[in-house]
């Protein structure tokens, strides 16, 4: 708690790990072991053109994600200048990680089934089952194992008001 009576501020740590969570998805399952583009579904990589087009829907949703983790840095350094009590390590941890879910399960829902866009395995065939894995273990799991961190009673005060927190 701050001096008001504030817990340890949770949302700048939530949003970077929505935005941290979209680069992972991003740059290993879209660029380093290719198993979709945010459009494969959609639009099957097998020609240039389509090829394209799946690099020109990676950088829109590279750029989406960038700009939510900017919010949570700027979120983050709001909270420090106004001497909120920020997040200990553990604490931020489980945001991040709780975040990271939360972007898992929506992205997940909204892409995976809902849309189509995209499968977590559509390259070089569709594998159905990692998509519902994908839901239960990086979406559900992330958020529970998040929450489980984050709800560590301890914070660090910037300000220097927290007994709890000792700089020496």
């Amino acid at each position: 708690m701050d001096r008001s009576g504030s817990p340890a501020s949770k949302r700048a740590g939530i949003m970077l790990g929505i935005g941290l969570g979209g680069f992972v998805d991003g740059i290993l399952l879209h660029q380093i072991i290719h198993w979709h583009n945010m459009g494969s579904a959609v639009v099957p990589p097998t020609t240039m053109e389509a090829m394209q087009r799946n690099m020109t829907w990676d950088g829109l949703f590279h750029a989406a994600v960038w700009v939510l983790t900017l919010i949570g840095v700027y979120w983050l350094l709001n909270d420090a200048r106004r001497g909120a009590i920020l997040p200990t390590s553990t604490q931020f941890t489980g945001l991040l990680i709780f975040g990271w879910g939360l972007f898992n399960l929506v992205e997940g829902i909204i892409d995976h089934h809902l849309l189509g866009l995209h499968h977590v395995r559509d390259l070089p065939a569709h594998v159905p089952a990692y998509d519902w894995l994908f839901l239960l273990i990086g979406g559900v799991g992330f958020i529970v194992i998040g929450q489980l961190l984050s709800r560590s009673r301890r914070g660090v005060d910037v300000a220097g008001t927290n007994p709890a927190y000792s700089r020496t």
